[in-house]
Order: C-alpha cells, then sequence, then structure tokens
C-alpha cells in the first residue's frame, strides 16, 4: 500500500470517528429502568446471580423460592436430562422476559462462569456432597439441599472445605427458619424446661437397605441422558430407569450406600438437626444403641439422649421433634402448630403458626448471608453434626448393636467394622 493511500485512509478514519462521537454526545443515552434500580427492580449491584445444578422435582420448587426473590438472577442450568435443562431454562427466561439462561450438561462448566455468585444444588443425594465441595473450590456460595452428605467421612471434609474457603453454605434444612420450630428450639436451648433430658426425633422409618443391581437397559445418548455424569462418584453399574428416575425401595427409605446414606438420614437429616439446634449445635452424641421397641438411643457427652422414634407422638404434621426437660417439655411439627407442657413457657409472646414447611424464609435467609457473609441457621457445621448423628445411628441400625463415637477423633472407639462404614470409596475422577 502506498504512502499516500495510508495517510488519506488515516484520515478518513479520523473523520469518521469524530462525526460519530459528535453525535454520541448530541444524542442521549437511553439506559434501561432495570439498570439504575428504578420502578422498584434491584440494580445490577445488589442482585445475586444464581446457577442451578440438578434441578428436579425438589429442586423445581426450590427454583421458585429463589424467583420470588427481586434481587436474585437465574442464569444456568447444569442436568444430565436434556429434557430438564429445556424445562428449566423455559421457566427463568419466561420469569426474566429474556433470553438468557444457558444450559450446561457438565456442571463444572456452568461453575467456570466468573459472573455467578451462587448455585442451587438439587441434584439426588449421592451427589449432593461433591458438587457442593466443587462449587466452593469454584468460588461460589451454596444452597445444598439435604442430606448433604452419604456418609461421616464427607460430613467432616464437607466442614472443613467450607470454613477454609469461607463460602456460605445453606443446608436444605429449611425448618430451622420457621418460627414454631426456631421458638421450641429455643426454650430447649435457654434451659426454659429445665434441664435437657431427652430430645425426640422421628425419621420416618429405620432401614437398612441396599440399592444393588437392577435388570440393565439400554442406555440414552449422553445428550439426552449423561448416565456417567449421574453416576458421578458411584460405584459404576448399569443403566436402569428406576434408577434414574429416584426409585425409592420399599417404603421410600431410599438408596443406601451408592446413592443415599441410609433410611435415618432422609427425614432425620431435618429432624434430628432441630434436635441438634436444641441441644445448641454441640457436638454429635457419643453413643448409639441398636433399636428396641421402635427407638434407637444415642447419648450426648452431657447424658441428654436423642431418640430416634418410628412413630410420632401428639398429631403435629410430619417431622415432629419432642424436647423433654425436668421442668417442662414441647413439640412441634409441620403443621406450624406447638404444644407445651404449660402456657406459661410462652411468657406472654405470640408465636406465628406456618404449616408446610415452606422454604421461602430459608432460601432469604442464605441470600442475605450470600451479601453479609454471615452463617446462615442451616451452616455447613451443623449440617456436619446433625448428618454425622444420622450416619452413626445408621451404623448402629446396620451393624444391630451398640457403637461408641470418639468426637476428637471423629472414630468409633475399638470398632474395626464400624469404622469401615464411616466413609466410601470413591469413582475417579471425583476425590473430595
Amino acid at each position: 500500500m502506498s504512502k499516500n493511500v495510508t495517510q488519506h485512509s488515516r484520515r478518513q478514519f479520523l473523520q469518521t470517528t469524530a462525526s460519530v462521537a459528535g453525535a454520541a454526545v448530541a444524542a442521549p443515552m437511553v439506559i434501561p429502568s432495570s439498570a439504575l434500580g428504578l420502578n422498584g427492580t434491584v440494580p445490577p449491584s445488589e442482585r445475586v446471580v444464581v446457577g442451578g445444578i440438578g434441578i428436579g422435582r425438589r429442586g423445581g420448587y426450590d427454583l421458585g423460592c429463589f424467583l420470588q426473590q427481586d434481587d436474585v438472577q437465574f442464569v444456568a442450568i447444569a442436568d444430565i436430562k436434556q429434557k430438564r435443562r429445556g424445562e428449566i431454562k423455559k421457566i427463568a427466561d419466561d420469569h426474566h422476559g429474556n433470553d438468557n439462561c444457558q444450559m450446561y450438561r457438565d456442571f463444572r462448566e456452568l461453575l467456570d462462569r466468573s459472573d455467578i455468585d451462587a448455585v442451587l444444588i438439587a441434584t439426588g443425594p449421592n451427589w449432593h456432597a461433591t458438587a457442593a465441595m466443587t462449587a466452593a473450590k469454584a468460588g461460589k456460595d451454596m444452597y445444598c439441599e439435604k442430606p448433604v452428605t452419604k456418609n461421616i467421612s464427607q460430613s467432616l471434609i464437607l466442614a472443613d472445605t467450607m470454613r477454609r474457603t469461607g463460602r456460605v453454605f445453606q443446608a436444605g434444612t429449611q425448618r430451622r427458619n420457621l418460627p414454631h420450630f426456631a421458638f421450641a428450639c429455643e426454650l430447649a436451648r435457654t434451659g426454659k424446661l429445665g434441664k435437657l433430658q431427652k430430645v425426640y426425633a422421628h425419621p420416618a422409618g429405620m432401614q437398612a437397605m441396599m440399592s444393588g443391581w437392577l435388570v440393565p437397559e439400554t442406555e440414552p445418548d449422553k445428550e439426552v441422558v449423561d448416565w456417567d455424569m449421574y453416576l458421578g462418584p458411584a460405584a459404576w453399574r448399569p443403566f436402569n430407569q428406576k434408577l434414574l428416575d429416584g426409585f425409592n425401595f420399599e417404603k421410600g427409605g431410599g438408596f443406601v450406600g451408592a446413592f443415599n446414606g441410609g433410611g435415618v438420614l432422609e427425614w432425620g437429616s431435618h429432624c434430628v438437626d432441630l434436635c441438634q439446634w436444641a441441644v445448641d449445635d454441640c457436638l454429635p452424641p457419643v453413643e448409639y444403641n441398636a433399636p428396641k421397641d421402635g427407638e434407637l438411643m444415642a447419648r450426648y457427652e452431657n447424658g441428654t439422649q436423642l431418640i430416634f422414634r418410628e412413630k410420632g407422638w401428639i398429631p403435629l404434621g410430619s417431622c415432629p421433634v419432642r424436647f423433654e426437660g425436668e421442668t417442662g417439655w414441647v413439640e412441634a411439627g409441620d403443621s406450624g402448630k406447638m404444644v407445651l407442657s404449660s402456657p406459661e413457657l410462652l411468657a406472654g409472646r405470640s408465636v406465628e403458626e406456618i404449616g408446610g414447611y415452606p422454604a421461602t424464609f430459608h432460601v432469604r435467609d442464605f441470600l442475605d448471608c450470600v451479601k453479609t457473609r454471615r452463617q446462615p441457621k442451616g451452616n455447613a457445621q451443623a449440617a456436619c453434626n446433625a448428618h454425622i448423628a444420622c450416619h452413626a445411628a445408621n451404623i448402629a441400625l446396620t451393624l444391630n448393636r451398640q457403637v461408641n463415637f470418639d468426637n476428637a477423633t471423629n472414630t468409633f472407639i475399638n470398632d474395626e467394622q464400624a469404622n469401615r462404614l464411616r466413609s466410601e470409596a470413591l469413582r475417579e475422577p471425583w476425590r473430595l
């Protein structure tokens, strides 16, 4: 190219640039009101950008609770099922009035996005701990459905990971943010019932089951259903639609071992969690006995008993708990109601009755903590202690004998058989 042509081209470029700049100064810049936080919208600087990992039946409910919050922007879904990815994208896009929700088959691609602040993890229990710890290492906060771990070892690693990374972790134990359960736990925790003697949990079944291998079926294309990713850290087994759909054996106890953490854990991660709150979130019990007459008794270091009981008491709905002290007792359940040994325990207070165990308040607690960096009600350490209690009870149930747990070493005392059940081998590459 000649020198004259080069100079002429440069002059043309500068003239064109000046004209465009002048037009930009003359014309007003149009900025959407949503970007400024006008008309009741939340400005981008105050929004929590959220992605979802494994949003199925329960996760769909959780997502609805997130989308009710004005400061949530849901931007991505990772799921092993193509159909589900499309369904969640439509829900998010319809809610936000755009086409921005991105879809991923591999959740690690979602976690690579720097614009995402937090994730909703609502996979099956097999994935909860692994996905949560991977998210923490990627710098994301997380709301994780329960049960959050499959064994004692995972529980300890989860709590340690959240401490080291400084991430906000909220287990899906939403009853911690319901007024009547909170008040019942407060009465027990603060001595209003006298010296606490017994806390009762209703795990809705005490069974030790194994998932085994079901009859092999034709495995779908990976884009339709990524079976290998579905198995994740669990031992490999051939595809079967019932396994994929979360088929539960017999009375809904779930898959012990490969896909879940045991019969006590499914509801126990709620009601035992409340019992742990009632004893001020102390370390788990140290003694666990085999079931007798429908009850499995565990004992804390201070002598207080944690009793897993198959049958409820006063009909107060699902997930009932009962706390007994030397001078009084209280019971609460999912009906939103409490029953007290004496009306004087209310001390003139009015406790709101919210039935049906909604998660909206729990989600709000999580989002507020994402912004303030304080610990939410269902934090990782609280979840760790409650889950260890459930896992240890499952071990006593499986072995059908007493086991004794040392909280200093997180091992069973002089019990090689029980200690082998503290953890499981994980399939490559899903190391914790």
